[in-house]
């Protein structure tokens, strides 16, 4: 058995810890059922991702984007659980079965217990304002760490679990930082994001998803994301964000474009500046934590499900 893993080009935490999470919570999966495709964390249940052929083994999954697959059939699809109860209605299953996104279970990994907390207040953009924003140099300028959901997935969880505060674009930044009981606020640079997966996970636990709304960072950001800057409202352009990516390393711009002289890096930066108070002013919001009941609960049912597919399959 594989576990399914939707290796974005432009990398993904969120999605790059399916990588090991599994053989963590299922050893020996890897040797056992060849046919058969673990489709775990990440917002996957979709027709252009998912392979159409071959049996899929669903353990808490999302829907969120494109098409739903047909998932009738039962020889073909084995659905133990799914991310939360909004994934459960789509998919038709009891909302009992949309339990958590699994990505809670990093915590149980003995690698990331009794992890040192720090002072750091952490900002963890969406990988779409990571590529086209300047976030890094915003940071710097309100007080907070910067942490691109981009990197290696296990150094990005340390980052969030020694954390005193998590500010998150990304959803899966919110649902490790609640997962190591990281206080966390919400936070949107598009009024046009995705809200149904947030909405599916913070229903799992009872928390509310009311972001914060941000404005983007620069005008090449506004592009990717078909928003307004400066109250130019521009038409969504998924190229620009590959572009972008071409032009950034981690936390350094490459300026490469020798129209890109010291005096248009500060013009840049001035006209950041409202993203800037945006998020200081989001930082300072009342954040959230699920009730640590509530989480271990979905936890245990979530070791249940895991306890069912050992016996079924290992």
């Amino acid at each position: 058995m594989k576990p399914f893993h939707w290796e974005s080009t432009h990398g993904n935490f969120g999605d790059d810890l399916n990588l090991w999470l599994w053989d963590f919570l299922l050893p020996g999966l890897r040797d056992v059922h060849e046919e058969t495709l673990l489709v775990g964390v990440g917002t996957v249940l979709n027709t252009l991702i998912l392979p159409l052929e071959g049996r899929k083994l669903v353990i808490g999954s999302g829907f969120g984007y494109g098409s739903l697959p047909d998932m009738r059939d039962r020889n073909e699809w084995d659905i133990r659980c799914v991310r939360g109860p909004l994934t459960a209605e789509k998919v038709g299953v009891p909302q009992d079965m949309g339990i958590v996104d699994p990505a809670v279970m990093v915590t149980e990994m003995p690698e990331f217990k009794n992890l040192p907390k720090t002072k750091r207040r952490t900002f963890v953009p969406h990988w779409e304002s990571a590529a086209a924003g300047i976030w890094p140099e915003i940071c710097k300028t309100v007080g907070l760490s910067y942490l691109d959901p981009r990197g290696e997935a296990k150094a990005v969880i340390r980052e969030i679990a020694t954390s005193e505060l998590i500010v998150a674009e990304s959803m899966h930044g919110a649902i490790l930082a609640d997962a190591f009981r990281v206080p966390w606020i919400a936070v949107s640079t598009s009024r046009a994001i995705n809200s149904f997966k947030w909405n599916d996970w913070a229903r799992s636990l009872g928390v509310t998803y009311a972001p914060k709304l941000i404005p983007v960072s620069t005008r090449a950001e506004a592009i990717a994301k078909g928003a307004r800057f400066w109250g130019v409202g521009f038409e969504r352009d998924e190229q620009a964000v590959e572009e972008q990516e071409k032009r950034r390393q981690g936390e350094t711009m490459v300026l490469t474009d020798p129209e890109q002289t010291r005096l248009r890096v500060m013009a840049k930066q001035a006209l950041a500046v409202p993203s800037a108070l945006g998020l200081w002013q989001a930082s300072k919001a009342k954040p959230q934590l699920s009730a640590d009941a509530t989480l271990a609960n979905r936890k245990q049912r979530l070791w249940d499900v895991l306890e069912g597919v050992r016996r079924d399959y290992l």
